[in-house]
């Protein structure tokens, strides 16, 4: 649940510091530059430097967005340098708020298990799926991860599997079931002192990890650009020129799921939603030395948006919200 950041080839520090220096220049992304920044010291071994990170988000005159994953996040940092009791602190204060994000669960989890303290890791673990799923019928993509780890350690602690533990098995499609991924004997032989014993253990990683990066390499979305209604007005507002390219707010959304369509029907994978704003838009114009007035500005600014990660992923999963951001599903909304 970390933010990805490769562990070998990279000079952390410089990296964290120009991450840092970009989240300057995009304040609108600065809470997911800056959690890069924070695991890239944390790889580098600058622990502090990263809890300084994530006490400076957490500080924030406008609020985090994910407060709790940050907190999360610093416990775990806090304690693999010898912060243990606050690092407990803030874990049982991440447990009192109960999120609905699944990601702090799984940080928080995690932690635990890193300290041996698997009993704890299967209740934080449980407690988080409740909250989770509770009044869901089909389980949200953000909370696969917080069953897979669930079944990890009850596989670890040799419980028997349960409702949530089958439900992570259906979820999982890769060639290597999570019994035999989650086998003890094979989690332990990665601590074996044995080198045959660990290379062939290491052997057997690599090649399921090729297995994972074909499934898990997915290219950005192709992304459409939504402007949100205030947004949109303020755009059209600010640079009259561009209201040829969205005559009206009903015309804008069904040209979006149009397009969307049209594109699925093509056979083109991996389809998105992006949601501009008009200070992100000005700055991505300024960073590409034109002005917003350009069109053809439009769709780089939509590509740039979805590099950073920031595409929904359309058509949204069943029962979900409309891509639209009305509070209607999206079989009911724009799926019609």
């Amino acid at each position: 649940m970390r933010p990805d950041t490769p562990a070998a080839h990279v000079d952390h520090a410089a990296e964290a510091a120009r991450l840092e220096r970009t989240a300057g220049l995009y304040p609108e992304d600065a809470e997911a530059l800056l959690l890069r920044a924070a695991a890239h010291r944390e790889l580098g071994g600058d622990r502090p430097a990263a809890t300084a990170l994530y006490d400076r988000l957490l500080s924030s005159p406008d609020g985090a967005e994910n407060p709790y994953l940050i907190r999360a996040l610093k416990a775990a940092n806090l304690w693999e340098y010898g912060h243990e009791a606050e690092a407990r602190a803030i874990i049982d204060g991440v447990r009192s708020a109960s999120p609905r994000d699944p990601a702090p669960w799984v940080v928080v989890a995690e932690s635990l298990e890193t300290h041996d303290e698997l009993e704890a890791a299967d209740e934080t673990l449980t407690e988080g799926a409740r909250r989770v799923l509770a009044g869901v019928t089909e389980p949200p993509h953000a909370a696969r991860p917080l069953l897979v780890a669930r079944h990890r350690v009850r596989r670890m602690l040799g419980a028997a599997h349960d409702e949530w533990d089958r439900l992570a098995d259906t979820l999982h499609s890769l060639p290597v079931t999570l019994d035999e991924l989650h086998d003890p004997k094979r989690v332990w032989s990665l601590g074996s002192e044995e080198p045959a014993e660990l290379e062939a253990e290491l052997s057997r990683l690599r090649a399921e990890l090729g297995a994972y990066r074909a499934a898990l390499s997915r290219p950005f979305p192709v992304a459409i650009l939504h402007w949100p209604a205030g947004e949109l007005a303020e755009l059209t507002e600010a640079y009259p020129s561009l209201a040829d390219e969205y005559p009206s707010r009903e015309e804008h959304l069904a040209s979006i799921e149009t397009a969307l369509r049209d594109l699925a029907a093509s056979g083109t994978p991996n389809l998105g939603v992006v949601h501009g704003t008009v200070p992100s838009y000005e700055a991505f114009a300024a960073s590409e030395a034109t002005s917003p007035t350009d069109p053809s500005l439009l769709p780089q600014y939509a590509t740039t948006l979805a590099a950073r990660g920031h595409a929904v992923a359309w058509p949204p999963q069943r029962g979900t919200g409309c891509w639209c951001g009305t509070d209607r599903a999206y079989e009911g909304c724009h799926g019609v």
